[in-house]
Parts: structure tokens; sequence; C-alpha cells
């Protein structure tokens, strides 16, 4: 059994929360939501932790975290270890275990997948940081992460910073993947050739080299809402596929389809795009093609 804090119990926080107790490890938990919340400060969550210390930060990415870490700075001491599991950008790592390693205080960063389905099935983890830290840490891994062999499911990515540069790697292919069935499902219904698209693709649940959770959740998508009309199609982003790009940029890497799918996404914002204003304008004028006229 492992004692730990756990600051930040929001859709993944909380269902974390109840994985842990379910392993028995003893979790005391922090939220401004005081419904939620197991005790009142964080100074009140540190004092309830034997020395050393393990505390998992799940709050927002940004200033929100460096807030929090900046905060367990003056808290913790030294042998405790501070681990990142936000959606944290990985530059911001370095600068968190130093603010930290000036106190002795251990850290690492873990990217964090599985959705509010963790509870249930489990998370793929993506851990950066020193490997005697890891070890330590690695009971509660093991009750985080999914069932059976613990390289399925954990990975101990390298140093800080890895653990966030290998989920935000993994999130932008995760924008082309969602891109990929999207377009597929348009093009099912716009074609009219296949007369049950819902069917089509829940029969590509097995058998298939598209199978995948993925697909498995379009089809509870498309289960709930065959035609998916009761949606907006707006769709926001997150920062890790921007990050990626720039990545892919720094690196020299062509990454069209996660580049596609993040512009993609900006276009599902634009109610009015002034640049297809203009490919129409221009299409007018070489070819003297239609358009559609405004308010018309």
């Amino acid at each position: 059994m492992v004692q730990m804090g756990l600051v930040g119990l929001g859709k993944m926080g909380f269902n974390m929360r109840e994985r842990l107790r379910a392993a028995g490890h003893e979790v005391v938990g922090y939220d401004r939501n005081a419904e939620v919340s197991d005790t009142t400060s964080l100074e009140d969550l540190v004092s309830k932790l034997a020395a050393p210390r393990i505390v998992w930060v799940m709050v927002p990415a940004g200033e929100p975290t460096r807030e929090t870490v900046v905060a367990f700075g003056n808290l913790l001491e030294e042998g405790d270890i501070l681990i990142d599991g936000g959606n944290s950008k990985f530059t911001d790592d370095k600068l968190n275990a130093e603010l930290l390693a000036a106190k002795g205080v251990g850290y690492l960063d873990v990217g964090v997948s599985g959705g509010i389905w963790g509870k249930e099935n489990g998370y793929g983890l993506m851990v950066g940081g020193a490997a005697a830290d890891v070890e330590r840490a690695m009971p509660i891994f093991d009750a985080l992460r999914p069932e059976g062999p613990r390289e399925e499911g954990f990975s101990h990515a390298g140093s800080v910073g890895a653990g966030h540069y290998a989920k935000m790697v993994h999130n932008g292919i995760e924008y082309g993947l969602m891109q990929a069935f999207a377009e597929g499902f348009e093009l099912l219904e716009a074609s009219h050739v296949v007369e049950d698209v819902p069917s089509v693709i829940k029969g590509w649940q097995r058998g298939t080299v598209v199978r995948s959770w993925l697909l498995d959740l379009l089809v509870r998508a498309l289960d709930e809402d065959p035609e998916l009309d009761d949606l907006e199609g707006y769709v926001e982003d997150s920062g890790e596929g921007r990050w990626t790009l720039e990545e892919a940029i720094n690196n020299a890497v062509p990454a069209p389809v996660i580049s596609a799918a993040l512009f993609a996404r900006f276009a599902s914002r634009q109610e009015h795009s002034s640049a297809m204003r203009a490919v129409a304008a221009l299409r007018q004028q070489f070819g003297g093609h239609a358009v559609k006229k405004a308010g018309g």
C-alpha cells in the first residue's frame, strides 16, 4: 500500500483516485470543489501525508500547473516526489524540475491517456524522470495502468520532459486517426450508395485493419445518434496537436496528416471563412464559375 496526495479531482483526477483506492492505496485528494475534496488546502494535504511524500498533480496545463508546482516547492521536503500528470508542454517540465530540485524534491512528468474510461479500463502512462523516482512511484503506476504486461500500458520514456513529449506525439497521432474516421463517415453518408452507414462502421469492429478503440467510440456515438445531427461540427484543440507540429517543423519531420487534422479543426470554427470567399471569387474570375451570394 502506498500513500499519496492527488491534486485536481476533475473528470480524470476523480476517477484516478477511485481506481487507486480500489487497488488498496491511500489517496488524500484536494480540489477547489469542497464536495469532492478530502482536504481544505494544499497545506492540509501535505500535513496528512507521511514523509517521504508522493504528490500527483492533475490540473490544467500552463499557469495553473506552474502555480501549483511553485506552491508545493514551498511545502514539500527533501526526498519527496511531485508528479505532473496533466497535459503540460514538455518544455515546462525542465523548469518545474529545476525549481523542485533546489529543495531536494524529485519530479516526474507523466502523459496520461484513457480519458473518462480509465477508471474501468486503466490508463496508458508515459513517464519522464529519474529511474529511482520512477521505481518509487511504480506501485501507483501499476495500479493505474491497464491489466496485462507492464510494457503494454506503461513506458519510462526517458528523462524529465520525455513523458509529456511522448503524450504530445500520441495526441498528434490521435488527431489524424480521428480525422480519418470522420472523413470516412462523411463520405459514406454523402455517396448515397451505402444505405446503412452505422451498420457498415459497426461491421469494421472485428477482422478489419482499422479496428480500434476510437472506432468503438465512434460506433457508440452512432448508436446514440445515427446521423450525429444532434451535434455541431465545432471542434476545439487542447494544444498537443499544435505542439506536435511545432516539433515536426523543428526536426524537419513531414507530418501532413497531423497538420491537415489540426487545420480541419480550425476550419470547423469558421462560420464564414474569408479564405473560402477568396477561393470562390477567384474561381468566378478565371472560370466564370457560379458563386453563392451572401444572404442569397
